[in-house]
């Protein structure tokens, strides 16, 4: 039960931490006058992402390869199979023409990338490690993928609206620097409270990773895709969500293996072809008619739901 209390309180301290780190971060640049289409790339896209990198990188030091892995990967599934999941059976979402072009196939090509540089069988490895040449060829493709949101921001006309809080300056660093300490502290309860479970309940690292501590840092999206959808303001989620994965793989699983090489666990190829198969599902979902509508929520819990029972079968 400690074990349990102390992740939930890691969680509640990677959303608010994330929170306050983009809150105070985006009215110091706004201070000194920096573009919002930088703070939107950097400060902000940082802040989202903040939960899965401070866990990523803190498992990353520590050696737990099975919780490096197992978050990214966990993440992704749940940002795809239950996150849109639920929000399209709320209500039905519609997709962007440049999503579906560019993005969704930019997510399927980052999926199989990470399956493929965890298997020794296509790199011809000693064993199954994602080794820092791998990360890098990762962060590689991050850098490329930067670009071309600089890109299409820059080319859209409309000056993108930021609105941040009235803090002078002296708040703004205590506010930032409070939520640094906030996802330090958060991220470091959940790596330890997740080993602990582990050891406890006789589970792998790799199966707590992908359940409870993915869940833990995707609850910041899947509250504010489910709020979205019973607003019927969630037009965007998908466009979010994608660029979620796609920044998860690229640059978190590419700043941890960077790190420390990431020895893949056993079974872990079940987790890597699932997020493959759920990103092109996705894709061959809304290709046609640009709407995930509620029968492919629907379907998208019940893979998840099977997924689910193979974890556990296969464990």
């Amino acid at each position: 039960m400690l074990s349990i209390l102390i992740l939930l309180l890691g969680v509640l301290c990677l959303v608010f931490g994330a929170n306050f780190l983009v809150d105070g971060a985006s009215v110091i640049a706004k201070k000194f006058n920096i573009p919002n289409i930088v703070i939107g790339l950097t400060i902000v896209a940082f802040g989202t992402s903040a939960p899965e990198l401070v866990v990523n990188v803190i498992s990353a030091v520590e050696g737990h390869s099975a919780i490096t892995l197992g978050n990214v990967i966990g993440s992704n599934i749940i940002n795809i199979l239950i996150i849109l999941g639920i929000t399209s059976i709320i209500y039905p979402l519609h997709v962007s023409k440049n999503t579906i072009k560019y993005e969704i196939p930019i997510s399927i090509v980052a999926a199989i990338l990470a399956l493929f540089f965890s298997n020794d069988i296509f790199l011809g490895k000693t064993a199954n490690v994602l080794t820092r040449i791998d990360s890098w060829i990762l962060l590689l493709f991050f850098a490329f993928f930067l670009i071309y949101n600089t890109y299409l921001v820059i080319t859209n006309k409309e000056e993108s609206q930021l609105v941040v809080k009235n803090y002078s300056v002296p708040v703004a660093i205590l506010v930032t620097v409070a939520g640094f300490l906030l996802l330090v502290y958060g991220g470091k309860a959940i790596v330890n409270s997740a080993v602990e479970l582990a050891r406890n309940f006789g589970i792998s690292e790799r199966i707590i990773s992908l359940t409870i501590v993915s869940l833990g840092t995707s609850l910041p999206e899947l509250a504010t895709s489910i709020v979205a959808a019973f607003k019927k303001n969630a037009d965007i989620a998908i466009g979010n969500v994608v660029g979620s994965n796609i920044f998860n793989i690229f640059f978190i699983l590419g700043v941890s293996g960077a790190i420390s090489p990431i020895a893949i666990p056993e079974n872990s190829n079940l987790d890597l072809i699932v997020n493959v198969l759920a990103s092109i599902l996705l894709l061959i979902f809304v290709s046609k008619e640009k709407i995930l509508k509620r029968v492919h929520g629907i379907a998208f819990v019940g893979v998840y739901c099977v997924y689910l029972f193979l974890m556990f079968t296969l464990k």
